[in-house]
């Protein structure tokens, strides 16, 4: 009797991977930011470099305003996330769907945003149905893990019922992200529309959009 070969994963973070960086929702979410910084005290002359040192340090700039200004999360998630006009902007990607649809592993999502902003993407995308789920940023959790921090790729790996590292395929836009993945053994692929040579570098493989995923997985797809 042939044994049953154990079932591989692909990890796809969300923002500014699933759909292009000149979408521009970045660079309104940081604005969201700043505006909620200054509403609870921030000056302006310190507000972007405050918000940015807490991005740096913690993972997400709302970790360093809850542990330095004890802000509301949930509320905070709100007043960002969740007034980005995400339905006027992204549309649905036939391209990305059909992409999908031929991988020949299990699909998650992977996120570093709050549940709420992660199915409205999908949802606006159009491949909201083509997950089995999604791990995300629990903002009401004290303390909650994001990426690259071990235990939100651990998280992640029990959540979709996986234990064993070399079945899990990872695509993101932070190359630190990518980094902590490798380092636990996934098989990572950067998206970024900077990388000038597609392929592989020394570390890892690279694309500049999600949509050139089968170039460098082809064993993958159908």
């Amino acid at each position: 009797m042939d044994s049953v070969q154990p079932e591989r994963i692909f990890f796809f973070d969300i923002d500014n991977c699933l759909y292009a960086p000149d979408l521009n929702i970045a660079r309104m979410m940081k604005q969201r930011i700043y505006a909620y910084g200054r509403k609870i005290g921030l000056d302006e002359a310190s507000v972007v470099k405050t918000c940015g040192s807490y991005y740096r340090n913690y993972g997400l700039s709302v970790r360093g305003l809850v542990m330095h200004h004890q802000i509301d999360p949930v509320e905070f998630d709100e007043q960002v996330d969740g007034s980005l006009p995400l339905e006027d902007i992204i549309k649905p990607d036939v391209e990305l769907r059909a992409m999908l649809e031929s991988i020949k592993t299990r699909r998650w999502a992977f996120t570093n945003a709050g549940n709420n902003h992660a199915r409205r993407v999908l949802k606006c995308l159009g491949i909201a149905d083509l997950f089995e789920g999604i791990t995300y940023c629990d903002y009401s959790e004290p303390d909650f893990p994001c990426k690259p921090e071990r235990e939100a790729y651990d998280r992640a790996m029990c959540e979709a019922g996986v234990d064993d590292a070399q079945l899990c395929y990872f695509a993101d836009d932070s190359a630190k992200n990518i980094e902590a993945a490798l380092n636990l053994g996934w098989t990572a692929v950067l998206v970024s529309p900077a990388i000038h040579n597609m392929g592989a570098d020394k570390t890892h493989l690279q694309i500049q959009s999600i949509h050139q995923l089968p170039t460098v997985l082809p064993q993958l797809f159908n």
